[in-house]
């Protein structure tokens, strides 16, 4: 009888480990590791050169990734199913913090007011603004389960544009743009009568010419979003960064310059290399092959995000992997298209490699409320 309770105990043991997805961990892992080697190679060169710790970014990123494994553990352990109990507290919190942002109480820089300013660490509420909002949307849909009407659609947009009016204030275009993407495919996924979407996408249209005629959109971002499909007309310093983040990526050939070499990163051409153009860094010091060993490992991650979608035992869970994927897939397909010249430069950046501590907790989490459902789904 001692026997078989330590049997059993033994074999529950060792179902509990199978409960977390170690492909989803490992390959979210490798790809933040890789993104710690890829901002080191884009900042070394010029923090040497300008007298400063070429380590700098580098310390600091090896911070933020132990933090953001401290917080993927957590919301991995965490019962994904209370997040719908906190969703409205969640939401209030966010849009007062989006509020705040804007107040005196936010930092400004580089022509934006995005972040809170604790000493030397900076705080991005909008980076966080687009979990919240998954979680919102996919409490209100997980809690219709005869279906989405009209009136729920008007709610739910009411609800989502609050926000996303906040952060397109800030400016943060990229961000406004992947919560809207967010919204479409979580009442898609939700069951929302394809006519409602169709009308959905015209009114976000419609906003968006309303949001440029109220200034709410700069005329730089105007710029940058049509630059992409007529380079040619418009002007130099507008196409600088992707002309040479297009650069990078071509010097890299098929085999890549090899790590820590090549013109464009090691002389800073590329401007913001380490946080929107990480990928040109990619390109270039590891060429073709590498830049699609890194694509290959985010469609594993996508694949392993949709199988615990489909895995899930309640609509909440669909909703909360599927509003994860969203987010992480078109931030790839945006940024990488942006780093190519073939998708506008919306400031968004690259899942897990780029640099920033908000971005990186985000992304973490968001992992962890996936490994939250896949755990509690092959109990």
């Amino acid at each position: 009888m001692v026997t078989y309770s330590t049997d059993t105990r033994s074999t529950r043991s060792r179902g509990a480990s199978t409960r977390f997805d170690p492909i989803l961990l490992v390959t979210a892992g490798i790809l933040a590791i890789t993104g710690v080697v890829m901002i080191y190679s884009a900042t070394k060169g010029k923090l040497a050169l300008a007298g400063e710790d070429p380590r700098y970014y580098l310390k600091r990123q090896l911070t933020f990734l132990v933090l953001a494994v401290g917080v993927l553990v957590v919301v991995s352990l965490f019962d994904y199913r209370r997040w719908e109990q906190l969703a409205t507290v969640l939401y209030v919190g966010i849009v007062l913090c989006l509020l705040a942002v804007l107040s005196p109480l936010g930092s400004h820089a580089l022509g934006s007011q995005r972040w809170f300013a604790f000493g030397p660490l900076q705080v991005q509420p909008s980076q966080f603004a687009t979990l919240v909002l998954i979680i919102a949307i996919a409490t209100y849909c997980a809690r219709r389960p005869d279906g989405l009407e009209l009136r729920d659609l008007i709610r739910i947009v009411l609800m989502a544009g609050f926000p996303i009016l906040l952060i397109l204030k800030q400016p943060d275009l990229g961000t406004s743009i992947v919560c809207a993407v967010i919204l479409l495919v979580l009442l898609a996924v939700a069951g929302m009568p394809t006519r409602y979407l169709v009308f959905l996408v015209l009114g976000a249209i419609l906003l968006f010419v309303v949001a440029v005629n109220l200034g709410l959109v700069k005329q730089y971002q105007i710029q940058r979003l049509t630059s992409f499909i007529s380079p040619n007309s418009a002007g130099q310093g507008v196409t600088y960064n992707v002309d040479q983040a297009k650069t990078a990526i071509a010097h890299g050939g098929v085999f890549g310059r090899g790590l820590f070499k090549g013109a464009q990163t090691n002389l800073a051409y590329v401007p913001e290399q380490q946080t929107d153009f990480i990928f040109s860094a990619v390109g270039e010091q590891l060429g073709f092959v590498g830049a699609g060993a890194l694509l290959v490992l985010y469609g594993i991650l996508a694949w392993r995000i949709m199988r615990v979608a489909m895995m899930a035992k309640d609509t909440f869970g669909r909703l909360l992997c599927s509003g994860v994927f969203a987010m992480l897939m078109f931030s790839v397909f945006e940024n990488v298209g942006m780093n190519m010249g073939i998708m506008p430069v919306a400031g968004i950046p690259l899942p897990f490699l780029s640099y920033g501590g908000s971005a990186m907790i985000g992304f973490m989490a968001s992992i962890g409320i996936v490994t939250s459902v896949h755990y509690r789904s092959t109990r």
